[in-house]
């Protein structure tokens, strides 16, 4: 049992009332997604994560429909002005706008509660744009506001994703839900293989995270998917690796303690020193987040 505060460094808050979801609605990416079709809250969370102690976690933006992304990013911060567990938040923006959109680029960095940026690649047809120019060129700018770059993909999008990485050497990338891989499918030789070309970049991390939603969301089996948790230890090490519960779409596949349960035991093996930078300590570091490591 994990017996010190855990930071969970990919979250989502959802708010219906206020903003729209379309993926969510019928969405050919998840069968039961209509599930998720209410709000989620931060309360919400904290009832479902006992008998484990989430003091705080980041805040990543829903793919909310366009264009109200920077009223989401507003809306979080707001929200963490008054809510002291949201600690930072990963907004959107539609960096294929290229070096036009630094304007907004300043505008979510000034905001309190902003550590950094995601454009999910996942939806993307063609992964191809993430390489074009413009792309690269408004990925280059998010280091002179101190932005790091969450990295949402396919595993068939690892060749473009390993690429922008090789061409933003000053970026600190953050690779989520361990690059999804095909779990319920059954092709992880060419996800671990790719896995390790991106992990020798030392500009990224990758969060443990997303995982149970990527295997049969009814019949999934701690045998199928704990050896996948140890291959990104292996691949990243114990200082970029971070623990991620990817809430509420989680709930698809599993409770949230029971993700938090699986993680743990995955990590049993390890120092208390280790299960800290992945449960809390890597978060903080690379969030920049307002917390001590070792509480």
């Amino acid at each position: 049992m994990i017996d010190f505060p855990i930071i969970d460094s990919h979250i989502h808050l959802i708010d219906r009332e206020r903003f729209g979801y379309s993926w969510s609605s019928g969405s050919s990416w998840a069968t039961g997604a209509t599930k998720l079709n209410r709000s989620w809250t931060a309360d919400d969370l904290s009832r479902d994560s006992s008998p484990y102690h989430v003091e705080g976690f980041v805040v990543v933006e829903a793919d909310v429909d366009m264009p109200q992304y920077l009223d989401e990013a507003a809306w979080i911060t707001q929200t963490a002005a008054h809510d002291a567990r949201i600690l930072a938040c990963v907004a959107c923006l539609p960096l294929e706008k290229g070096v036009s959109i630094e304007p907004e680029i300043a505008r979510i960095a000034s905001l309190p509660a902003v550590r950094g940026v995601r454009r999910l690649i996942q939806n993307m047809p063609d992964s191809s744009i993430i390489l074009q120019r413009s792309f690269v060129d408004a990925v280059n700018l998010l280091p002179r506001y101190d932005l790091t770059f969450d990295l949402c993909i396919d595993p068939h999008q690892f060749a473009h994703t390993v690429e922008l990485v090789g061409r933003c050497p000053s970026v600190s990338f953050v690779l989520d839900h361990m690059a999804k891989p095909e779990v319920k499918e059954k092709r992880l030789d060419f996800w671990r293989e790719q896995l390790h070309k991106i992990a020798a970049f030392p500009n990224v991390v990758c969060k443990v995270s997303g995982l149970l939603t990527q295997a049969d969301h009814q019949e999934w089996r701690e045998e199928q998917v704990l050896p996948l948790i140890d291959d990104v230890i292996k691949c990243f090490g114990v200082d970029r690796v971070l623990f991620g519960g990817d809430w509420p779409v989680l709930e698809l596949a599993a409770t949230y303690r029971q993700w938090v349960s699986l993680v743990d035991r995955s990590t049993r093996y390890m120092s208390r020193e280790d299960r800290l930078k992945i449960f809390r300590g890597n978060a903080i570091k690379t969030y920049r987040l307002d917390l001590c490591a070792t509480p």
